[in-house]
């Protein structure tokens, strides 16, 4: 789905971040994660958002991570724009981010509660002061 903003997700072993760069349209929106069992969950949970959300289908497109890194690393250099929704890890979050792959997180919804994401997460995601990804979960 091509729109003017695109949401990102963010995941790896030790972190799994969200990456919005804009507000979100109707349509479908695909979805390229790894298959670890988060990940697995979240799909189950598309149809509880497809009835809340019934102008937006989510595509899933579910690989091995080795193959998810060289797919989304290749079409985001590319601008090839195959998915809206990408995982990735907080090493590309901020790598990306670094290149202007990825938009800054700005105007966050109210609700989110930056403050509770530790500091030290909030900054692998971050450059120069700019945040480029929410987490999803993070390890220590």
């Amino acid at each position: 789905m091509k729109t003017s903003a695109k949401l990102l997700l963010a995941s790896s072993v030790l972190s799994t971040c969200f990456v919005f760069s804009g507000s979100a349209t109707a349509g479908t929106v695909t979805i390229a994660t790894v298959n670890n069992s988060d990940m697995i969950r979240m799909q189950r949970l598309s149809k509880t958002f497809e009835e809340k959300h019934p102008d937006i289908k989510l595509n899933w497109v579910v690989l091995e991570e080795n193959v998810l890194r060289q797919r989304l690393t290749t079409d985001i250099a590319t601008k090839g724009g195959q998915f809206d929704v990408l995982t990735i890890g907080m090493y590309e979050a901020s790598l990306w981010g670094q290149k202007g792959w990825l938009q800054e997180m700005k105007d966050l919804p109210a609700s989110y509660e930056l403050d509770d994401v530790f500091p030290s997460v909030r900054d692998g995601l971050s450059v120069e002061g700019k945040l480029f990804a929410l987490p999803f979960y993070a390890e220590a």
